[in-house]
């Protein structure tokens, strides 16, 4: 007896693409958290989801260089698919009134042509660090940046796993209260808490806060040559993410 097919569904008719925001204690709910707590806002608020084919459709979102848990984040990026075109400012206010507190969808739009992580090749950082030494800290990052590789180790799914934290660095600058960070999205895809691991390699002394205070300001385009990280929207001016 032939297998039955499963349900075939339609491809969207329209894509918008979604910058959110982590704030506050929501800089805890972890990817996986958020997704639910996306999904659920997306049926709260009657957004004319579409869905995929198959025997176990599910809604057409993608989710693009979500930051770790415990990160805050101005600059969060997904797309999702609907079955019938809706009004992108119309979106945004429904999603941001059903989604909890500190999750806050901060602009909705008609999604271009291309995927939206070539939109995303390089994120702005700030990294706090209480109670740490500002002197010791910008000596660390000093010796760091002054290294032509720092090799880190981090665990995956796939076991541990080793590479260079400092080739993704594009600038760093210390602050009274720890440094500020540019990096490009390369693979393997370089995080800050990498880079403090990083500062420990070059410095062994260094005692850190755990867990630092890390927070995304800005994420879209990056050019090397100036520093500069131009929103993902085209058509936008560079560092136009709200700070």
């Amino acid at each position: 007896m032939a297998r039955e097919q499963p349900e075939q569904h339609a491809p969207p008719v329209q894509r918008l693409r979604i910058r959110y925001a982590k704030r506050g204690r929501a800089r805890f709910t972890s990817s996986r958290d958020f997704s639910r707590a996306f999904e659920r806002a997306l049926r709260r608020a009657g957004v004319p989801m579409a869905y995929s084919s198959g025997f176990s459709p599910h809604p057409r979102i993608s989710y693009a260089n979500a930051c770790a848990t415990g990160a805050a984040s101005e600059a969060e990026y997904c797309e999702i698919g609907l079955t019938e075109p809706c009004d992108p400012e119309r979106v945004r206010e429904a999603l941001d009134a059903a989604l909890p507190t500190g999750l806050d969808v901060v602009e909705v739009w008609v999604a271009p042509t291309g995927a939206l992580a070539d939109r995303l090749t390089g994120s702005r950082w700030s990294v706090r660090l209480p109670g740490a030494d500002p002197s010791e800290v910008a000596g660390a990052l000093a010796a760091f940046l002054e290294a032509d590789a720092v090799e880190v180790q981090r665990m995956t799914k796939n076991g541990l796993r080793t590479f260079d934290a400092r080739g993704c660095v594009v600038e760093a600058a210390a602050t009274p209260e720890g440094f500020d960070l540019l990096l490009a999205h390369e693979t393997p895809l370089v995080r800050p808490d990498d880079v403090l691991a990083g500062l420990v390699v070059v410095r062994p002394q260094l005692r850190l806060p755990d867990p630092p205070i890390l927070a995304r300001l800005a994420q879209g385009v990056l050019d090397r040559e100036t520093g500069l990280v131009a929103d993902p929207r085209e058509g936008r001016a560079p560092d136009a993410v709200s700070e």
